[in-house]
């Protein structure tokens, strides 16, 4: 979500909150309660069965690369079955089947190597007290090895597929928004850009106005939240902290938490990332300190190093293929094999991008006419079915090979493998100082933007995508966004 909010639940923890059904009145249903049991216990068999894949596969290596007495092998499996309790409440106490504590795949990794970690400790523990003289230290290493890296591949399977599941419509939640103003308002728009985060925004509640709200009923005022929440069905809501009083909120949030429904509190900030968040205590108030971006010293370094074997790497590979699209280009049509253009780098300087040609030589002069066909804002300009783009242009265009010629310029120093997109002039002329921000860092050859809609990205979310990067700032931020831009490249999605 763009705002830092105290997270609802999600799919692993299903509709309802079922640690407190248990100990309140709640007014879910039994069907909503059944429903998230079996939710619950389909993600503990997976994780059952991932385990168990994982230990039958080292064993399996065990018997066929190194033979042992039977009789070993079978005290191994002794020592792996009398563990199992210590892997079930590693994943307890690590809160693997709440996904309010898993909703990053960061943090649901962490969560899992430490339930793991507990189990394993148990294990090496048991072979203590028993004095297990003939345990195996490689047995243990690749057992490890193999389920944890089955249980990462089975959890990213059931993320996967609850997220296929909520954009259609299934495993939905429905929460009431309380505010209405327009951040609560914004906030909508995000669950319904959103789908997959599996939330139904069934209305607001605040204000004396009973009208609608971004094309949603206001519901009611605040004090009549506890009727409308039963009336809608909701498992909880969210709390645009700028349109209540705090002391509204408090009271709020206990009444509320206390019959088991879920709150989440949405402040102001913006493109924050939630690593970054890190909340304080001061004689009772609630605090949030926001960890400062570092970009110098070894960062920079290691950046740079990467910039430059990965975009070394890239050339020595596709050398043939850049040979083969600019003899391609030379055939199709006349004019040069190469485009320069203008654009906007770092700290605002100026330099020329070069690209494979992909349109006619006359482009530039036809922009003009197609103006009134152009489908983005903010200085933004793309046209569906381009007819300056030539035959092959097309192809190159949708497997992003028009691009490769780039990677000399990150090699230079003036752009990065990963980066804010570079703006012409012409577009910077139109930017308010929020977005010139991004203009603190060197252009990308990928970025942000690129691996989340690319071209069919509107210009809000296109400002929004680039300063979130800008903000956020990390190498291993760089390196999931070199591997989203693999996925994309392979899909074409979004090319223009």
């Amino acid at each position: 979500m763009s705002e830092h909010t105290t997270a609802l639940s999600s799919a692993e923890d299903s509709n309802v909150n079922t640690d407190q059904a248990s100990d309140v009145d709640t007014p879910f249903s039994e069907a909503d309660r059944r429903s998230a049991t079996q939710l619950k216990r389909m993600l503990m068999t997976a994780d059952a069965c991932a385990l168990g894949f994982g230990s039958a596969a080292t064993f399996a290596a065990q018997f066929m690369l190194r033979r042992v007495p039977s009789y070993i092998m079978v005290e191994h499996l002794a020592l792996f079955l009398a563990s199992i309790p210590g892997f079930a409440i590693g994943a307890g106490i690590n809160r693997m089947y709440q996904a309010r504590a898993n909703e990053r795949k960061i943090d649901e990794a962490q969560n899992l190597l430490r339930a793991t970690g507990l189990g394993f400790a148990v294990m090496l523990a048991i072979a203590f007290a028993v004095q297990y003289k003939d345990l195996s230290r490689l047995w243990v290493v690749t057992l490890m090895v193999t389920t944890v890296g089955l249980l990462l591949i089975e959890r990213r399977i059931a993320r996967s597929v609850f997220n296929r599941l909520r954009a259609r419509g299934q495993l939905t939640r429905r929460i009431v928004i309380v505010g209405t103003d327009p951040h609560a308002i914004g906030l909508l728009h995000t669950y319904q850009r959103n789908p997959h985060l599996g939330y139904t925004v069934v209305g607001f509640v605040g204000g004396d106005d009973l009208g609608k709200r971004g094309g949603v009923d206001v519901l009611g005022r605040i004090e009549d939240l506890a009727s409308v929440l039963a009336e809608t069905n909701s498992v909880g809501v969210v709390v645009s902290l700028s349109a209540v009083e705090s002391d509204d909120v408090n009271a709020l949030t206990r009444r509320l938490t206390d019959a088991g429904y879920h709150v989440a509190l949405s402040s102001s900030l913006r493109d924050i990332d939630v690593t970054r968040l890190r909340p304080q205590n001061i004689d009772g108030q609630t605090m949030i300190y926001v960890e400062p971006v570092i970009r110098g010293g070894w960062r920079s370094i290691a950046k740079r190093a990467f910039d430059v074997s990965l975009a070394g790497t890239l050339l020595l590979i596709t050398s043939p293929l850049m040979l083969a699209a600019m003899i391609a280009i030379r055939l199709d049509s006349p004019g040069p094999v190469f485009f320069r253009q203008r654009r906007v780098g770092k700290d605002g300087r100026e330099f020329s991008i070069i690209k494979l040609r992909t349109m006619t030589v006359d482009a530039e002069a036809r922009k003009q006419e197609l103006a009134a066909l152009n489908e983005m804002d903010g200085g933004l300009f793309k046209v569906t079915h381009d007819p300056r783009i030539t035959r092959v242009g097309c192809v190159l265009r949708k497997l992003s090979i028009d691009e490769l010629p780039q990677l000399f310029l990150v090699l230079s120093g003036t752009m990065s493998m990963v980066g804010p997109r570079p703006a012409l002039p012409d577009e910077v002329a139109q930017w308010d100082d929020l977005v010139r921000e991004r203009l603190r860092v060197l252009p990308g050859l990928t970025g942000m933007w690129q691996v989340s809609g690319r071209s069919g990205t509107s210009f809000e979310q296109y400002k929004r995508l680039d300063l979130s990067y800008v903000d956020n700032w990390s190498l291993a931020h760089d390196l999931d966004i070199c591997v989203r831009t693999v996925r994309v490249v392979l899909t074409g999605r979004g090319a223009a």
